[in-house]
């Protein structure tokens, strides 16, 4: 994922959480908010509290998490800014189910943001 589809900022994760909707699946919550500029490209955010693992686990979802993302961005309205949320237990669940069910999982919440 390249660094100007990233939400880095604290504001703008705040910006997404405040005025921004959400869907939920039992491991992820997406919060998606439209911006006012006409043009640009979607933006994401990741955010992995502590409940989820130590820095380590929380650090390697997120790697795995953008890997997915990227081929999916093309999907996605260009002018959002999302936060996809890690709920506790998503990365035992990866490890036992593999790399190809986290990739359904992040398809299954966008699926639901989409409807």
């Amino acid at each position: 994922m390249q660094r100007r589809n990233r939400l880095s900022r604290s504001r703008d994760f705040d910006a997404v959480y405040r005025h921004g909707r959400s869907v939920s699946t039992r491991f992820l919550t997406l919060y998606w908010f439209q911006r006012e500029e006409p043009l640009g490209e979607p933006r994401l955010g990741f955010a992995v509290p502590k409940a989820v693992g130590n820095a380590v686990v929380r650090n390697r979802i997120k790697r795995q998490l953008r890997e997915i993302v990227r081929g999916r961005l093309t999907g996605v309205p260009a002018t959002h800014d999302y936060v996809l949320v890690v709920r506790k237990g998503l990365p035992e669940a990866t490890e036992a189910n593999g790399a190809d069910w986290l990739g359904d999982c992040v398809d299954e919440v966008l699926g639901k943001a989409a409807a």
